[in-house]
């Protein structure tokens, strides 16, 4: 299995490649050449499996030149123990023919876990091998950043750096990255939105000096071994809504497309997922591309799913990839434009081919709020914002007898002022981390600047 770029002139590497290099040398995406598809029988096989079992099974046509059976279930073993739920990603009935599935029981609280946790295992043991250290740096929105930490803090061989929006993410999000103690996690707030944090980002990996000279390596979600791990969570909760018997829909609140794109692996794997829905909140870009055919920026606007608070969404760029049938040449030059311009428009053959798999909706502020109090009242689950998003959307895409799930992306208690604002009730965090609003907190405020971002790296790193 090679991976190659979706701007298409940078070299095919291994997963291993893949996975530590993060962002292609050309500025593209690793996507695999082929996906491979299992069979009906490999399909319904996973039922009933613990979830670490489906996990193998679903990875490891991907990762099998890299990792060796015994390395991969081990790493699988160790990522999800720590996780507060034995089913690690539940499915709970919100109503007839609609599920919400759990994604918030890590030791994060939110969906990130489920692939960070796999990466720091499968980075730890890629490293060893090569007798390597690495510099990682990372932009969120809110959770990436914290389940990076978790993942990754105290290891002698990686520093962490994580941007961040000053001012832009939940108290709880922000403390979960700036009360870690161990000495190779940096907590950066930086002056500006997420897309600045991303682009700053995407700016570092595309100076080959400096790339090359820290040993710098990424795992937001333009790392391909993050994707990889999210798929398996459509396999465990379509297979057990009978698939792969039966078609299922699955709703997604989306900022920066990966997570969504995961579920299109999935259905290019084999699994009968009909219509994958793009939730947005009121920073719809996706939603109006996918309307109109223009994908175009216009300023992020701070909400109560601050996670979603984005324009620059990083995996769109490995959807268009493919919808313009693998044509890195056509996406180089559509991302040149949104670079200069603010903006592109989608070919018609390449919107078709998106919406014959993607639907979409948003949610306002208002409508967030409201379903967060309906989805309580009527099925006595509370939701965060995000999740919220989510299930307001899907509502208005229900099509029975095919059944919807929806991602609950994260734990309600991650954003207890809108929680509460909306419904009078202040979720509780769970008893480990009970005490984070007393812990002192380590954090550098930093300018939206790539010079002032790069010194800093290179004087905190541990060498």
């Amino acid at each position: 299995m090679r991976y190659v770029s979706t701007r298409g002139q940078a070299p095919a590497l291994t997963f291993g490649q893949a996975m530590l290099t993060g962002l292609a040398r050309d500025g593209g995406l690793y996507v695999p050449e082929t996906i491979p598809r299992l069979s009906h029988a490999e399909i319904a096989a996973l039922a009933g499996l613990p979830y670490e079992d489906a996990a193998f099974r679903v990875m490891r046509p991907f990762v099998a030149e890299t990792f060796s059976d015994t390395d991969l279930q081990a790493a699988l073993a160790r990522a999800y123990a720590g996780f507060g739920h034995a089913a690690r990603a539940p499915l709970v009935q919100l109503a007839p023919g609609h599920h919400l599935l759990e994604l918030f029981h890590g030791p994060t609280l939110a969906f990130k876990d489920f692939a960070m946790q796999v990466i720091g295992q499968l980075f730890q043991i890629e490293l060893a091998r090569q007798g390597r250290r690495i510099t990682i740096v990372g932009a969120t929105s809110g959770d990436t950043g914290s389940a990076a930490i978790e993942a990754f803090r105290g290891l002698d061989n990686v520093d962490v750096f994580i941007l961040f929006p000053h001012g832009r993410v939940s108290d709880v999000q922000r403390r979960q990255m700036t009360t870690p103690v161990e000495a190779n996690v940096h907590a950066l707030a930086i002056d500006g939105d997420f897309d600045d944090a991303q682009a700053r980002l995407k700016d570092m990996f595309n100076d080959h000096t400096f790339r090359d000279e820290v040993g710098l390596a990424g795992v937001n979600s333009i790392n391909w071994g993050r994707v990889l791990a999210q798929v398996v969570y459509y396999f465990t909760a379509a297979v057990s809504l009978g698939a792969p018997q039966r078609e299922v829909d699955f709703t997604v609140p989306t900022g920066n497309f990966g997570d969504i794109f995961a579920g299109y692996v999935a259905r290019e794997m084999g699994l009968p997922i009909r219509r994958l829905v793009i939730a947005t909140n009121q920073n719809d870009i996706l939603h109006r591309c996918l309307a109109t055919g223009r994908y175009e920026t216009r300023g992020v606007t701070p909400s109560i799913s601050p996670s979603m608070d984005i324009q620059v969404s990083s995996n769109f760029e490995r959807a268009l990839y493919l919808a313009y049938g693998r044509d890195g040449a056509a996406v180089a030059q559509l991302m040149d434009e949104l670079k200069t311009k603010g903006g592109f428009t989608v070919s018609q053959g390449a919107l078709q081919a998106l919406r014959e798999i993607y639907a979409s909706g948003r949610a306002s502020e208002h409508e967030t709020s409201a379903t967060i109090a309906a989805t309580l009242a009527s099925a006595g689950e509370l939701l965060c914002p995000h999740s919220a998003v989510g299930v307001k959307v899907a509502s208005e895409h229900l099509a029975p007898p095919v059944p919807m799930v929806t991602l609950a992306t994260a734990h309600p208690a991650k954003f207890p002022d809108a929680v509460e604002a909306a419904t009078g009730i202040r979720p509780a965090l769970p008893p480990r981390m009970a005490d984070i609003f007393t812990r002192p907190e380590r954090v550098t405020r930093v300018p939206n600047d790539l010079a002032a971002l790069m010194r800093l790296v290179r004087e905190r790193r541990r060498i």
